[in-house]
């Protein structure tokens, strides 16, 4: 983006379309990435059951307000929302087992997530398929939390918060919106960082 300047890019992924736009504010470069549509579905109970074990929680550490869902914006990941900060902070698990999990169930990432507020979330992305532990923000599952949100009619429109990688010391603020249309793409925001 430093060398192409402020504009929209669009780029084609291996599975989905997507807009990525970049601008400078107050000297900092911001990009916002448009989605591909969303939709998410039920978490199969065995397969979340196969998550908790790999991960060390249990079933009484589930938010009970937020159930365990499949959500998708363009990836596949599974969204394990929790029931305290706490219980976020001591997330960890074998990265080998972690990649053969989501391989087997064709996952890209491991979504936990607490609800502070409203409009606030906390999360922390176990991306083992990718050759990490944990990935300090990530978009994609954004989107797909976003889109799942609005499939359970928790938030229909608007814009959220979540705040990702404070607890591996990559602190994160990704701001999302969505519109009330079912499905339809959302919108990503965050700060970028030059890769050089």
């Amino acid at each position: 983006m430093n060398t192409h300047g402020f504009r929209r890019y669009a780029l084609s992924l291996s599975k989905a379309e997507i807009e990525v736009s970049a601008e400078q504010v107050d000297g900092t470069w911001v990009s916002t990435l448009l989605s591909p549509p969303t939709r998410s579905s039920p978490a199969d109970p065995e397969l979340v059951d196969e998550a908790l074990s790999l991960f060390g929680y249990t079933v009484d550490e589930l938010d009970p307000l937020l159930p365990p869902r499949r959500a998708n914006a363009g990836t596949e990941h599974l969204v394990l929302p929790l029931n305290t900060r706490d219980a976020l902070k001591r997330m960890d698990y074998d990265l080998d087992e972690g990649r053969r999990f989501m391989e087997k169930h064709r996952i890209g990432t491991v979504a936990f997530i607490f609800r502070e507020e409203e409009r606030r979330f906390q999360a922390r992305n176990a991306f083992a398929i990718g050759g990490v532990l944990e990935d300090p923000a990530t978009g994609a599952a954004a989107a797909a939390f976003a889109g799942m949100l609005r499939d359970l009619q928790i938030l229909s429109d608007g814009t959220f918060v979540i705040h990702q990688g404070e607890d591996m010391g990559q602190p994160s603020r990704i701001e999302v919106t969505l519109t009330e249309t079912p499905g339809a793409p959302v919108s990503v925001r965050g700060r970028s960082s030059v890769i050089v």
